[in-house]
């Protein structure tokens, strides 16, 4: 329940706009003017009142597709707790790796236990988790918050730096990464089973074992020191490995052939937000990384008339996202292409979309004052050194992160912890599944409709008891009925890419029965139940929101969630069989 110890609208109006006022001088003027509305107004401090309904009018619309002959319908639930430890951050290092505070909202987190913008693979497979089998993946989602206008509490804020100094020691320097087994074994036999999973273990040891030598003998040798020390004998331990794997299957089914094509390893810098290929390493930015570096844009803005500040503040934004998304491709398409690769196929479009949003806003501030000139020239972007660029401009400092009270600017009121977080993996109906690569990154919903449109958004919003209705707006439930957020994940893998520079071409959603497109394989599908104990009054008095980017103004359109597999290679093969053999397990 929140806290009634007298109101406090108007200083907390106070505290936000002096956020505000802070991060503008520290970002030189372009968060706030792409962030924040009038100096000592939170303009999305309360979710609107139109963005409520009674779920008992919403019509029954959320149908699964029938089974097929050989549907794998099967599950495999995971018990990650309920964040009770605290684990809160405004980062996302699916969507904006290595931008720190550059969700502008609080996320939510159980699995891994250092989650933060400058997660790699490395950082995260090191980490502890608060899964009960041993599941180090990375779940979370935008915390939901009570906001009567009161003077809620909220646990202290916990400082992440500490991860964060992890993560950059772990991202520093080179690492071993091995293609992953799990995702290409055929159907293993239940008298196979135990020795397939001793042996993903092994596998996930050895490479372990490598990268620790690979730290400890850093400097001696001749050039062929790693290859001959490190790299030749590990591809021997996981040859004679994958061969038990294989002849243990092939005692009651047919054994699995060519798999000896997946021993060797490579070395790589770690420089990289686990790219694009499937490997058992991966970094987060940083180091010597090359970085793109784009004008400031809101500094050159003369005085935007108050009819036009919306459209500004939309555009500025889409111009972060160009930024980070043209980063991405840099990282995802590391070493293709000739001379001009980077040129052609990553500055040349990002300036051609930049021309195109300078002008629109532009045009925008031209219709009720001079049209600002000369702006085109801030359109092109270089290649350089990583310096801290946020997606903003060059060397912009990071957004703020939450106060004391783990509150963001337009961002408060009191966390509400879930009463009960359910993670559970999901068949296809219309066949097997096969194991998921590690360290694949997922997406479910959009953070930005505003700005991105509603293509990736999904209606996610329900009470318990109603769960064949999902909408895209806050559900005001009957009593006994409590909130619930319901995300499902995108299940049909293309094979070969554990991210990608939009992250999600990657891995995308079936068709309506339940079918993959040609070219991608049916993986489990991951489907978050995130129950909210939110007093029946509450949900009447419509105060009640979700924490959001601050131009998505608590629309629950903007609800998401995001997910990073660190299963071993045993777990997810256990989550595989089950689903496959059409049990209910928990774990």
């Amino acid at each position: 329940m929140p806290g009634n110890t007298g109101k406090h609208r108007i200083s907390r109006r106070t505290k936000i706009a002096t956020a505000a006022i802070a991060l503008a001088v520290a970002a030189g003027g372009i968060a706030a003017a792409t962030t924040f509305g009038e100096p000592g107004q939170a303009s999305a401090d309360e979710a609107d009142p139109a963005l409520y309904i009674d779920i008992l009018k919403v019509a029954p619309n959320n149908t699964a597709p029938a089974n097929a002959r050989g549907a794998s319908t099967g599950t495999f639930t995971v018990d990650c707790g309920r964040n009770e430890n605290g684990h809160f951050n405004p980062d996302n290092f699916v969507a904006q790796p290595g931008v720190r505070n550059g969700a502008q909202h609080l996320h939510d987190y159980v699995g891994n236990l250092s989650s933060n913008a400058d997660s790699n693979n490395k950082s995260l497979d090191a980490a502890g988790t608060t899964c009960r089998n041993g599941d180090k993946s990375a779940y979370f989602w935008p915390v939901v918050r009570i906001d009567t206008g009161d003077n809620e509490k909220n646990a202290p804020a916990k400082s992440p730096q500490g991860d964060r100094d992890q993560a950059a020691q772990d991202a520093a320097g080179q690492q071993i990464t091995c293609p992953d087994v799990a995702s290409k074994l055929p159907d293993v036999p239940d008298s196979a089973m135990a020795e397939v999973n001793r042996n993903l273990d092994l596998l996930d040891t050895q490479i372990d074992e490598a990268n620790k030598r690979l730290v400890s003998t850093r400097g001696q040798g001749g050039p062929n020191f790693v290859q001959n020390a490190i790299l030749g004998p590990l591809e021997d331990k996981r040859v004679a490995t994958i061969d038990r794997m294989a002849i243990a299957i092939g005692r009651t089914a047919a054994r699995p052939q060519g798999l000896d094509a997946l021993a060797p390893c490579k070395l790589r810098e770690q420089a990289g937000s686990g790219g694009s290929g499937v490997s058992n390493g991966g970094g987060a930015p940083g180091g010597a990384a090359q970085q793109i570096t784009c004008p400031d844009v809101a500094s050159k803005l003369p005085a935007v008339p108050a009819s036009a500040k919306a459209e500004v503040d939309r555009n500025l934004q889409l111009l972060n996202t160009q930024l980070q998304e043209a980063n991405q491709r840099l990282v995802s398409t590391q070493g293709q292409g000739g001379p001009n690769f980077v040129q052609n196929a990553i500055l040349g479009p990002l300036k051609d979309k930049r021309v195109a949003t300078i002008d629109r806003m532009a045009i925008a501030i031209g219709r009720t004052a001079a049209r600002p000139q000369g702006l085109d020239a801030l359109a092109p972007c270089t290649l350089g050194q990583a310096a801290g660029n946020n997606g903003g401009a060059t060397a912009t400092p990071p957004l703020p992160g939450p106060d004391a009270n783990n509150e963001l600017p337009e961002n408060d009121g009191q966390i509400q912890r879930p009463a009960k977080v359910g993670i559970t993996f999901r068949g296809s109906p219309t066949g097997k599944v096969t194991a998921m690569p590690k360290f694949l990154r997922a997406l479910s919903g959009d953070a930005k409709p505003s700005i991105n449109g509603t293509k990736n958004t999904r209606a996610a919003w329900t009470c318990t008891g109603f769960e064949n209705r999902l909408t895209d707006k806050y559900p005001i439930c009957p009593e006994g009925s409590k909130v619930e957020r319901i995300h499902d994940f995108p299940s049909c893998w293309d094979g070969q890419n554990t991210d990608s520079a939009n992250h999600r071409t990657h891995i995308v959603f079936p068709d309506r029965a339940g079918r993959c497109a040609a070219g991608f394989t049916a993986v489990p599908q991951l489907r978050t139940t995130l129950v909210y104990d939110i007093p029946h009054d509450i949900q009447v008095k419509k105060q009640y929101k979700v924490d959001s980017f601050p131009s998505e103004k608590h629309n629950p359109l903007s609800d998401h969630d995001d997910f990073a597999n660190v299963m071993s290679q045993s777990i997810m093969n256990q989550v595989v069989n089950c689903i496959n053999r059409n049990k209910t397990c928990n774990a």
